[in-house]
């Protein structure tokens, strides 16, 4: 069975996976087209609708359309309130991603069961974390979670890499062993901007930026609020449209087409009709613009920052610029680049190139999967080791054996197991500690933004006061661009308590705590009282997830709605 690829986007996703000749397919459903509008209708308590269906309806029936959810994952008080029934972000997430694989079956006959699914770079812990429930919620086992920047070099360079030509057509010339890729990824509702370098069968992740609280939304929210007050002038005894929630949803919708043609054309005519009104607003892309102006400039100044990382890492030039996400069409975006940073900025494949690189990721972790399988079996490899600890030769025989099994050209094998993805970070992680010297608890941060994956590091802390049973640990993320030394600018991760620990020992008595992460960017926290040589058991709560007996009522609820349809 094929793992899938599924960009799960703010405004659109889309599924793909790899065909016989190892070439990522974007699989389109029954509507023909390759996204899906990640918008959901609740028709009913028991009814829902997905995609354009849905997206089509938000204006007529507004309280129960839910759109851009992916801005609330990670939130874990936040729920959609409709009919009655309160949805969690990750629940409403697994209702797209169910479609998906409904449009993935009806593309190939043979509904997906593992996918990767893609979240933007500046994810952090509890984001990604609720993207795995969605994937659970939806059926998939979620064989990895992939910045969906690392997804869109992929779908450039990962074929590029193994030394195929397919990547160098549009160009006479061969595509170099080296290049440093930047990935300016501008989303519906997530920006990210992540240097990459792709050399010697590895693409590398050198440094990230980004915000997942803007997006090609914000522009429409600029727009429409442009639209009502253009409505108003012309019509001051109607009711402002904005003050409306079915006038909101069609003013967004309005602006939303304006922007896309204003990508094609310096001018275009929006016709309003609210409150039995009507207004006929002239809006240029001058007028675009300028009252998005701002906007642009936070994804300058945040690439601005990323491209001053990586040079810091010794990289003080990109080869070439790829534009990724629905909202980089805008030429003010390649515009931007050219005359702030002197960037030659393409478009690559903006829509779909995310989940063709999750599709090629899927790929080469299911045949990692198959060839560890294989050296196992045969004793070529111990459990728990990876395949880097396995001998080439035996390595290269078990390559053969897997693609003579399954018909798969021995090349894709061996680029799936000699292809590597490091990745870095996006956000600190640190625990809150007392200073002794100040007299107040204050982030300690172990994990750095932009350290390179995997990470396993540890820091050692002593107890309070003599014969103390319990230690409170708490486990913070980094909030905006740097590290602060204040614990009221953390985000609290993880809280939990340190228990078991035996009397008879003085204050200060070492504990030591580590960190782990791996390339999913998901972080296990472990902990051992050191004096005491007893191992220790961190009970923690994250806010990604629901608690069990959530998580049980959701699926319930989910398992009979399938039932239904």
């Amino acid at each position: 069975m094929a793992v899938h690829g599924i960009d799960l986007g703010t405004t659109n996703s889309a599924v793909a996976r790899t065909g016989p000749d190892g070439r990522p397919q974007v699989l389109a459903g029954m509507s023909g087209a390759p996204t899906t509008p990640s918008v959901v209708l609740f028709a009913s308590g028991t009814e829902h609708v997905v995609g354009e269906g849905a997206r089509r309806e938000a204006r007529l029936d507004p309280e129960h359309v839910c759109a851009l959810v992916k801005r609330r994952m990670g939130d874990a008080e936040w729920r959609f309130v409709a009919h009655g029934t309160g949805w969690s972000a990750p629940a409403v997430s697994s209702l797209i991603l169910k479609s998906l694989v409904a449009d993935a079956a009806f593309a190939t006959g043979e509904a997906p069961t593992a996918a990767v699914i893609t979240v933007p770079a500046w994810f952090g812990d509890e984001e990604r974390r609720a993207t795995v429930l969605a994937g659970t919620y939806a059926g998939l086992d979620v064989v990895d979670v992939l910045s969906e920047p690392i997804a869109a070099a992929l779908a450039y360079g990962f074929a590029r890499l193994d030394g195929s030509p397919e990547m160098s057509k549009s160009s006479s010339h061969p595509a170099p062993a080296h290049e440093t890729v930047l990935v300016y990824d501008l989303g519906g509702g997530t920006f990210d901007a992540t240097v990459i370098e792709l050399a010697d069968r590895r693409i590398s992740v050198l440094a990230v930026e980004g915000d997942h609280q803007l997006g090609g939304a914000d522009w429409d929210e600029r727009i429409a609020l442009h639209l009502a007050r253009r409505f108003g002038e012309q019509n001051p005894s109607a009711e402002d449209p904005m003050d409306d929630a079915a006038g909101t949803q069609a003013l967004v919708l309005a602006a939303e087409r304006a922007k896309h043609a204003l990508s094609e054309s310096t001018s275009t005519e929006v016709v309003i009709t609210h409150d039995g009104a009507r207004a006929t607003v002239t809006l240029t892309r001058a007028e675009l613009e300028s009252m998005t102006a701002s906007l642009l400039r936070r994804t300058v100044d945040l690439t601005r920052s990323c491209l001053a990382e990586a040079a810091r890492r010794g990289v003080p030039r990109v080869d070439r610029v790829l534009l990724v996400g629905g909202s980089s069409r805008m030429p003010a975006v390649a515009d931007a680049l050219r005359t702030e940073l002197d960037l030659d900025a393409k478009l690559h494949d903006p829509d779909l190139a995310v989940a063709r690189g999750a599709a090629l990721y899927g790929e080469k972790k299911e045949l990692e999967r198959m060839v560890a399988a294989d050296l196992r079996t045969r004793g070529r490899l111990r459990d728990g080791a990876s395949l880097e600890d396995a001998a080439p030769a035996d390595l290269d025989d078990a390559a053969r054996r897997v693609a003579d099994a399954y018909a798969v050209p021995l090349s894709q094998v061996r680029r799936a197991v000699e292809v590597r993805v490091d990745t870095v970070v996006s956000r600190g992680f640190g625990v809150l500690a007392v200073n002794s010297s100040a007299g107040r608890l204050e982030p300690t941060w172990l994990v750095h933004r932009n350290d390179r994956l995997p990470i396993r590091t540890s820091r050692s802390f002593g107890t309070v006061r003599a014969d103390q049973e319990v230690i409170a640990l708490t486990v913070v993320e980094q909030q905006g661009q740097a590290e602060s030394s204040r614990a009221e600018d953390a985000k609290v991760l993880v809280a939990g308590e340190i228990t078991g620990i035996p009397p008879g020992y003085d204050a200060g008595s070492e504990v030591h705590v580590s960190f782990e992460m791996g390339f999913d960017g998901v972080l296990h926290v472990t902990a051992f009282h050191v004096d005491a040589g007893l191992p220790l058991t961190l009970t923690v709560t994250t806010g990604a997830t629901l608690s069990q007996a959530e998580v049980a009522r959701e699926r319930d609820r989910l398992g009979k709605q399938r039932r239904r349809e």
